[in-house]
């Protein structure tokens, strides 16, 4: 398989300034990438979760989609030196990357005297590696038990890829006791063609602390080609608060790939909020692991489709511990010829008694030809447990339309409200204004093309 500037010999000029023991995993990870196939090129389906079993259709959906991507396309950035022209010094803190170079980074005086720490990785890796290496693709840390969602960044082709040859990203870590109230900003953007960005995201939220932050990953134009394969990794100590935003808005000649895990400690809380409206294909992979008693997750996903978008999502939801609880709401909109495709299991291990879980996933077709597939699951090996799932899809009620247009409304205003509710589940329990109302934004600008 050709992998262009994805060789062994890229690892050794990208990693010659990074520690031996970064080495060894990127070294470890090319070995697993040099082993796997392309998902397209096989029928083995080592891309799949456990959830996917009961069903390939939508497997083969993604599978089919991905016939027009090589890897050898795209470009990483291989030296990590970044720029100040383009400084942002508001609120809390703000990061800026362009094409896997960091670009700009801001923490206010504030923080730092707290000795919050907000960089990008590969100055991290020099300032702070010891606190990296704890952390950094671990098997979720001080876990022993053996994850049903396999451990990130060794699941698959892409995450082997990711481990290999990431460029890019931050770190934020928040001490103990530290609450952060005003929210961290981060862009991540795309610019040149034909780049990759391989970003690794790392969030590490101590003992009673609490942080907000809102990541935008967004193409500087509309007209290049990129590919994007990230990973993100979250860590809440116990009694910690932490609200992660990640909006997506890739233009659509972007691949888009990413493997994500949240491990909770006990009497953590977790709002994790996911907005995807780009990329040609996107295909990502979340989970969330309840380690402590008590812990809390709350996943919000909203998603608008529209010409000939794919997205795939996987979702997990890993109960370790008795008395934790998971709440998961996705909502997809689709247009045109678009299709979605997700897949999500509750776990709820041996020892996870008083489990609280739920998963819900609902899809709103606005034409004949869009096509949505949706397989919750459940997994249980506890006896006390509240565990439900549901999930639905189908065209919009023209029952409402002609409501609303009886009242004097035009077609395209009819749709707009009827999305808008659709969207307001979700929209309802985001935990900032701004956030919402930039979300309410780019479903205007979907409905409009």
């Amino acid at each position: 398989m050709q992998k262009g500037d994805f060789s062994k010999d890229f690892i050794e000029k990208i990693a010659r300034d990074e520690p031996q023991w970064m080495r060894d995993k990127r070294l470890e990870a090319y070995s697993l990438y040099e082993s796997l196939p392309m998902p397209h090129t096989t029928e083995d389906d080592t891309w799949r979760r456990t959830v996917d079993m009961r069903t390939q259709d939508y497997w083969r959906r993604t599978r089919r989609h991905l016939r027009g991507f090589a890897v050898e396309n795209y470009h990483p950035a291989a030296e990590a030196n970044g720029s100040t022209s383009a400084e942002i010094e508001d609120g809390a803190g703000v990061l800026v990357q362009v094409d896997g170079n960091p670009q700009h980074t801001f923490l206010s005086p504030e923080l730092q005297k707290k000795d919050v720490y907000f960089a990008d990785l590969h100055t991290a890796l020099k300032e702070r590696g010891d606190l990296i290496r704890d952390y950094f693709m671990t098997k979720a840390v001080t876990l022993e038990t053996t994850l049903k969602s396999g451990n990130i960044a060794t699941h698959n082709t892409f995450d082997a890829l990711h481990g290999a040859f990431w460029r890019g990203g931050y770190v934020l870590h928040v001490p103990k006791g530290v609450r952060i109230e005003e929210p961290l900003r981060v862009y991540i953007k795309l610019s040149k063609d034909q780049h990759a960005d391989l970003s690794h995201i790392l969030l590490i939220a101590e003992e009673d602390s609490q942080i907000v932050i809102i990541e935008d990953n967004a193409s500087a134009n509309q007209d290049t080609g990129g590919f994007h394969c990230g990973a993100v990794e979250i860590f809440t100590g116990q009694n910690a608060n932490v609200t992660y935003v990640q909006v997506q808005h890739w233009n659509r000649q972007v691949w888009n790939f990413a493997s994500q895990r949240a491990v909770i400690s006990k009497d953590a809380q977790l709002c994790w909020v996911t907005a995807t409206f780009g990329a040609r294909l996107s295909k990502l992979n979340q989970a969330i692991v309840l380690e402590g008693n008590g812990a809390h997750a709350q996943l919000l996903g909203l998603a608008f489709t529209d010409a000939r978008q794919h997205l795939d999502v996987s979702t997990a939801q890993e109960h370790l511990s008795p008395h934790t609880t998971s709440d998961l709401l996705y909502r997809n909109v689709l247009k045109d010829r678009s299709q979605t495709a997700w897949g999500g299991n509750i776990y709820v291990y041996p020892d996870a008694n008083y489990t609280d879980a739920y998963q819900k996933n609902d899809n709103l077709l606005l034409s004949e030809r869009a096509h949505a597939d949706t397989l919750p699951g459940l997994e249980i090996e506890a006896h006390e447990v509240r565990c439900t799932h549901g999930a639905t899809a189908g065209q919009i009620d023209a029952d409402q339309v002609f409501y609303l247009m009886s009242r004097g409304l035009p077609y395209d205003l009819a749709e707009k409200l009827i999305v808008d509710g659709f969207f307001e589940p979700v929209m309802e329990r985001i935990p900032m204004d701004a956030v919402r109302q930039e979300m309410q934004e780019f479903v205007s600008s979907k409905l409009e093309t």
